[in-house]
């Protein structure tokens, strides 16, 4: 999955469950859209579904201070590959 798959399915995300057309990649979603933290939540759910598995409680911690479009791609990019790496084998 690039980064494109990932920016494309965010702005899907964002219109279908947020009925937000096209947000700027570095505005204050909070500010510009009065994004809040039910919508949050949601949006967790929706990369949860994205991902297609749970995202841990030390990952849901990891999205506490996203505020941009940019910083949601970038938090996805890093889910994806952590998931994408096989486990470490026990030594």
């Amino acid at each position: 999955m690039t980064r494109q798959d990932i920016e494309r399915e965010v702005r899907d995300i964002f219109l279908r469950a947020f009925e937000i057309e096209n947000p700027e990649m570095d505005v204050n979603l909070r500010e510009a859209y009065g994004f809040d933290s039910i919508d949050a939540i949601e949006l967790l759910l929706e990369i949860e579904k994205f991902l297609g598995s749970e995202l841990t409680q030390e990952e849901k911690k990891q999205a506490m201070d996203i505020r941009t479009m940019k910083q949601i791609i970038d938090y996805i990019e890093m889910l994806a590959a952590k998931r994408k790496t096989p486990p470490e084998k026990n030594k």
